[in-house]
């Protein structure tokens, strides 16, 4: 399913009708070691010099050429979204969906498509962590047989701004100050919050930033929203408005704010080793694309205007329909040469899809050609592998840096002769929609976009009790590191035209009074906005279980747990006070994957304890086995024990190791313990009930 030229035999999912031209241009297996040229080279370690201590020669042709492409190897890294992870996979649809559009990758289930996704951060740079509060990319790179269309997304519906006139007012706010290059990939600073105070479009983003939403738990876990309103193009040149929308089979699931700075310091690549790891392991991810669909004589009918990317359509208004599924099922061979050159584009659309009147997408329509040009070296970077259609390429585009292609027509303009006039426009070829047009020319923005707070106040109301208090946190925190009081005091006033309670939180949180602000708007709640309301399938495929060990376990009881885990999709790490192995009571080895000082809880999304008497002396309670557990606890996610293992939940629950006569097994709010006794099924009952608990993700019960 790669669309890459030079990539590795394709998964057998790929349709064969596309290998040869996939494959076009593969290497021969690897040479011995060569210049640029071809000259094998025999020795790379040492200059040619005169004499053993002499100067180096310049006749030195590998010297300088090894030395000139290194100093020449960094290209401009993106403006936004320069730290990000890539993956191959292919597209298919459940249904035809030629009632709609004619595109081709969207008619029928027996039609599959390869695809290149790219997710990512926002504000950061190429190497800050990836569990920094921001929104994240989402673009998907759909390889189809009429060209490539890519949608451009992100893991929000909305954006922070209406005109993309304002944008690189937005990245300069967003970004580092100029003047120290502080923060990196954060928020939290003084001209990001100042164009917010100053620019009341931006709150309902807002909203969603300081939520949970910033800090997803994985790419895998995280929705896709193409953000703008697009136009399905039927093949009688019907429109309709359409809203794109990924959803993650595995459920929407996010970190704490406490996670995402732990990990930020234990793992800063954990979001790219997540993903990379999970495909590796076979556990490949999904999404399932969904699309509102709006007439076009009802683009009008709502209270909000389509074009506004500040706004979403709520799902109770227009429910989303699922239409085929997505599956990453190959990891990139080189980062360079695909993943970060990878270059995504909204104008890059296929008959059956078009854009809309939206503005910021207007924009993006020129910003993203242009920027690609500086970055990748000139006009050519379509042929290079990773951005190389499948579909036939056939233009008079001519020359330029790094052309590749070796065109031997005569003439390379349309209409022609001496081509026999070929390459020819077609009647098949991309029809842009009739769309009327008029209207004076004025830099004014429409009254429809005017409403600022009332879909903010409908995404404050439609959170859960917990989701309400990290948002609240989120702003705090935010804001709290903003120096200047009349900047946090001005955002302050923004929040109170959003909701009362919330502004007079946030306002305590911060030491200020919070303004009195009449005729606030009274949206109906959307369940669809609560990550309470998307937890996906209640699967352990692929959750990271840290399975806490020492010397003198008792293998008997583990083994058996852990390989019901596994048998489920878990992926379970031994973790023991030292590295290599340990030693069961029974004599018997077992190999350690991480070690208490390497390993900590917000890596994962499950504890599971070990039982033996002697195992839980060498963990020590009060050691750091038990802050391990009682991390995860705190932070509200899976807790086992087996055995003895109960003692490091002391003080952490009611739920104690069973005693005689008590069930051997014991669940209570996503704890669950095994006395290990050999009843019929006791096994079988602990892994199932520690399977569900996992699952669930995060019990909020008992979040401390």
């Amino acid at each position: 399913m790669t669309a890459t030229a030079g990539s590795p035999e394709p998964g057998p999912r790929r349709p064969d009708a596309k290998n040869a031209q996939l494959e076009a241009g593969r290497r021969d297996p690897t040479p011995p070691l060569t210049t640029d040229q071809g000259t094998p080279v025999a020795d790379t370690d040492n200059s040619l010099r005169a004499g053993d201590r002499g100067p180096t020669l310049m006749e030195d042709f590998h010297l300088r050429e090894k030395i000139t492409h290194f100093d020449h190897e960094r290209i401009p890294e993106r403006v936004v979204h320069a730290r990000g992870a890539g993956a191959y996979g292919y597209f298919q649809p459940y249904e035809s969906l030629s009632q709609y559009t004619c595109a081709d990758f969207l008619a029928g289930p027996e039609k599959q498509t390869p695809v290149f996704v790219r997710f990512s951060t926002v504000a950061g740079a190429r190497g800050s962590a990836d569990t920094a509060r921001d929104v994240r990319g989402f673009a998907v790179k759909f390889y189809t047989d009429a060209g490539n269309f890519d949608l451009v997304g992100n893991d929000m519906p909305v954006f922070f701004i209406q005109d993309g006139i304002k944008f690189p007012d937005f990245v300069h706010a967003v970004k580092p100050e100029p003047h120290n290059e502080i923060p990196q990939a954060a928020s939290a600073h003084t001209t990001l919050w100042d164009f917010v105070r100053l620019q009341p479009e931006t709150m309902h983003m807002m909203m969603w930033v300081m939520s949970d939403r910033a800090l997803p738990r994985s790419y895998r876990m995280m929705q896709g929203f193409g953000v703008h309103t697009f136009r399905l193009v039927d093949a009688g040149g019907r429109s309709t408005c359409v809203k794109f929308h990924w959803k993650p089979l595995l459920g929407v699931h996010c970190l704490s704010w406490e996670e995402s700075q732990a990990i930020a310091g234990l793992d800063p690549d954990y979001h790219r080793r997540d993903l990379w790891n999970a495909i590796e392991a076979g556990q490949y991810p999904e999404w399932e694309l969904g699309v509102q669909l709006i007439p076009e004589g009802d683009e009008h009918a709502f209270g909000f205007d389509l074009l506004d990317p500040t706004k979403l359509v709520p799902e109770e208004l227009v429910p989303v329909r699922p239409v085929g599924r997505m599956v990453l099922d190959r990891n990139p061979d080189e980062f360079f040469a695909e993943t970060e050159q990878a270059a995504f584009h909204v104008g890059n659309l296929v008959p059956g899809i078009d854009v809309t009147d939206d503005s910021l997408l207007q924009a993006r329509l020129f910003s993203y050609l242009d920027t690609q040009i500086t970055r990748l070296g000139g006009p050519n970077f379509p042929q290079l592998p990773v951005n190389r259609p499948v579909a036939p390429v056939a233009n008079h585009q001519r020359d330029g840096m790094h052309q590749s292609a070796i065109q031997r027509a005569r003439g390379a303009y349309e209409k022609n002769t001496v081509n026999d006039g070929e390459p020819a426009v077609s009647e098949g070829g991309y029809t842009s929609y009739p769309e009327p047009l008029g209207g004076p020319k004025l830099r004014k923005r429409p009254e429809s976009f005017a409403d600022h707070y009332t879909q903010a106040a409908m995404f404050w109301r439609s959170q859960a009790d917990w989701e309400k208090e990290h948002i609240v946190a989120g702003f705090c925190f935010e804001l709290g590191m903003v120096p200047e009081r009349e900047i946090r005091a001005g955002v302050l006033e923004h929040l109170a035209h959003v909701d009362s309670d919330l502004a007079a939180r946030v306002g305590k949180g911060l030491g200020l009074p919070a303004p009195e602000v009449r005729d606030l708007p009274d949206p109906q709640p959307s369940p669809a906005l609560s990550l309470a309301h998307l937890a996906g399938l209640p699967t352990v495929r692929s959750r990271m279980i840290a399975v806490l060990v020492a010397d003198g376990f008792h293998r008997d009881s583990l083994d058996p747990v852990v390989e019901g885990l596994e048998r489920l999709g878990a992926v379970c790490h031994i973790v023991a006070p030292h590295d290599g192995s340990v030693t069961a009571g029974d004599g018997t080895e077992k190999k350690v994957d991480r070690t208490l000082s390497t390993a900590a809880s917000p890596l994962y999304d499950a504890t599971l304890v070990a039982g033996g008497a002697q195992s839980m002396e060498a963990l020590g309670i009060a050691g750091a086995a038990g802050r391990f557990v009682e991390q995860t606890y705190r932070h509200g996610k899976a807790v086992g024990a087996i055995d003895e293992g109960g003692l490091l939940l002391a003080g952490l629950s009611d739920l104690v190791t069973a005693s005689d006569g008590a069930p051997a097994v014991l669940m209570e709010q996503g704890v669950v313990t095994w006395s290990g006794r050999a009843e019929p099924g006791a096994c079988e009952e602990f892994v199932e009930g520690f399977a569900e608990a996992v699952a669930a993700h995060r019990h909020r019960d008992r979040v401390l």
